[in-house]
Formats: structure tokens, sequence, C-alpha cells
């Protein structure tokens, strides 16, 4: 079979981060101590192999670089200073720009103005609705004697908008995953050609590291630091997810609970596992102790900052609503939810935050393709072997 060269393949990830993978040689040293590189998921060198021949194609069905959790030891040890692990990143960052047939994630990573312009547009999206919905209701659902947070927001309305965002969004990850699978899993196996049973048996492989991410912790005990703190961001953002998508009527309330109510401790364990998380990332970029924080793109940046702005704004909102303050609580809400369209529609699918769902689903894929190959050679020795 024919192997398709692409020359520009270099020049082309260069400009998502990759910038020293010409001192690469090849030697092997980043493969040889990388923790988690094994069997037939080895890496970096076979990938930043690929990516020196203009092997595109090769590229675009390696998990390798999901499997890849930047522990830094490759770049640390590096004799010729190419910065492995940075490579590694940028060739994340390609690959979601690849999946994405939107053209959004390329162009939100290589150019700040089209990030920055597309924060703005989604951010003025809630803002005009409402103004629009006080402009037609004659502005007398803004109650201003006293805190009604769904006078001024109408949950159903605010939950209605939140489910269809959702579908959006779902859509442009499944659209991902999709393409993703259809690479990963090769010519050989197309998606659909792979029978149910197997799909079923890598979903529990597929819901573990999703929840846990616990092959970073294969990176070796210096790291684990690093592991709980994004296992605690995951926690609070999976908690605040079921609580506005699934919960919305019940959460955002105007009745004043006691601490005891789950609507009250729910909220506040998720709020301070985001703040704990984001500063935590963000501290950890500015001070580039570790490897994986010495090369910052924008989307580095964002991400944990949209999720420090939403934590610090929503919490903000409970305390103002609960001192019956009725025009901070009601601004603070607005630029909350300002904040929070803006992360997910330049983050979900198409930003940082795909590293969470790509990651754990790039395993079960190699799981999937390694017992769907094998399913096969099993039943070719069976017809050539009849009993």
């Amino acid at each position: 079979m024919s192997t398709r060269v692409d020359p520009n393949l270099f020049r082309e990830v260069a400009r998502f981060g990759a910038e020293d993978v010409q001192q690469c040689i090849n030697c092997g040293n980043c493969t040889a101590v990388c923790a988690l590189s094994q069997g037939d998921t080895a890496f970096p060198r076979k990938t930043i192999r690929y990516l020196q021949l203009g092997l595109k194609d090769k590229l675009l069905a390696s998990p390798e670089p999901w499997l890849c959790y930047y522990c830094g030891e490759c770049s640390d040890t590096c004799p010729r200073q190419a910065n492995p692990g940075e490579t590694m990143m940028a060739l994340r960052r390609w690959l979601t720009a690849e999946y994405d047939h939107s053209g959004l994630a390329r162009r939100f990573y290589l150019s700040s103005k089209h990030m920055w312009l597309a924060i703005f547009s989604r951010a003025m999206i809630p803002l005009i609705l409402l103004a629009l919905y006080h402009a037609l209701t004659g502005f007398r659902w803004i109650v201003t004697d006293r805190v009604e947070v769904n006078s001024f927001a109408p949950v159903m309305w605010v939950w209605a908008a939140v489910l269809i965002h959702f579908v959006f969004l779902g859509y442009r990850v499944l659209s991902g995953l999709w393409t993703m699978s259809r690479h990963i899993l090769g010519p050989d196996l197309k998606p659909t050609s792979v029978p149910l049973g197997i799909y079923a048996g890598g979903v529990k492989t597929l819901l573990l590291h999703f929840f846990t991410q616990k092959r970073w912790r294969d990176c070796g005990p210096r790291h684990y630091l690093q592991w709980t703190q994004h296992l605690v961001l995951v926690f609070g953002y999976l908690t605040m997810l079921v609580l506005v998508v699934g919960l919305l009527g019940w959460f955002q309330t105007d009745n004043i609970y006691p601490l005891y109510h789950p609507q009250r401790w729910l909220g506040y364990a998720a709020t301070l596992a985001l703040i704990y998380g984001s500063v935590a990332m963000l501290m950890g970029r500015i001070h580039k102790k570790e490897q994986v924080h010495k090369f910052s793109h924008l989307g580095d940046w964002l991400f944990p900052s949209f999720i420090l702005v939403g934590a610090v704004t929503g919490i903000l909102v409970h305390i103002f609503r609960y001192a019956g303050w009725p025009w901070p609580t009601y601004a603070l809400y607005l630029i909350h939810v300002m904040a929070m369209i803006a992360m997910l529609d330049v983050e979900v699918g198409v930003g940082k935050w795909a590293h969470l769902v790509y990651r754990p689903f790039a395993i079960f894929l190699v799981d999937v393709r390694q017992k769907a190959r094998l399913a096969n050679l099993q039943a070719a020795s069976s017809c050539a072997n009849p009993d």
C-alpha cells in the first residue's frame, strides 16, 4: 500500500507549537525514559519521526499523542533540547483541529485575534438576549426591593437555552470522536464493522480513565500532586455540569436554604474544587517549574482562567443573593453566564477542554483495536483450519 508524504506537514504543525522538532535526531532517548511508552504504543520517537517525514495519515491514525501526559522526562533528558514533550502537546492541538470539521479549533489555535473575537461575540449573546427580554416585557421583571433571580432570568427559559446549547456542543464533541475513531481504528477496522460486544467490553476502561485520568499516576510519584489537582478540578467541573444541565430548576432558586441543604453544600464543594484546581494550574503556568508549564499557548491560560472566573462569580452571586443585594446579584449573574457561554463555545471540543474526552477515548480505541484485530485473526485462523 502506498504512503503519501506531505512536505508541508512539519511547517503546519510547527504553527501549533512544535518549533524545536527540527533539533531531533531520532536517538530514541525520549522513548527510553518515558514511563508510559510500551508495546504497540511506543512514543514519542515514532510519532516525531512521522512528523519529520511528513506522514500525515500515520499521524492521524496515531493514538500516542493522547496517551502522553507530558510528564516532561523526555524534554528534561533530551540531548538536543528538542522538547519532545512540547511537540506531543503541539500534535494534540493539531489533532484537535483535524477532528474539528468546523475549522474553529484551527482558527482559535493559530490566531489569538480570532480567539478574542470569538470570546467577545459569544459573551454578548446572553447579554443581548436578556436585554431583549426585559425590553419586550417593559423591564417589570427586574425586582429591586429584594433579590429575585428567577424573575431577572426565568429559570425555565435559561434551562431550555442550556439544554439546547448542551445538545449543540454534544454534537460537536461526538463529531470529533467519530472522526478520531475512523482514523485510529484504521482502514481495516471501520467503526461500524467492530462488533458491539467489543465496544461494550471497553466501556469500563473508558469510564475509568474519563473520571480518574489514572494513567497520569503512572508517570511516577513526582506527578502525583498534579494528578490530584487535575482530579479535583474534574470533580468540580462534572459536579457543576450535573447541577446546571440536569438540575438547574433546583439549583437556580430564590429560596433561602439552611447550610446543611444539599443545594448549598454540593455547590460549595464544586466551587472550592474549581477554585483550587484552576488556581493550581495558573500558578504552575506562572512559576514554570515543571516541563508541562514551561511553554504556554493562549488556550493553556484561557481554560483555567475561565474556570476561575466562573467559580468566583458563581459564589459571589450566591453570597449577594443571601445578603439581599439585588443589583450586585443580577450584575454578577449576568457576568457569570457571559463567561460560561464564552468558555463553552471556545473550549468544548475545540480547545484545551477536548483533552478531557479525547485522552480516555484514545485509550478506549486502542483497547478496541487490539481486541478487534485479535478477533479477526482468530476468525481467519478458524476459516483456514476448519474442524
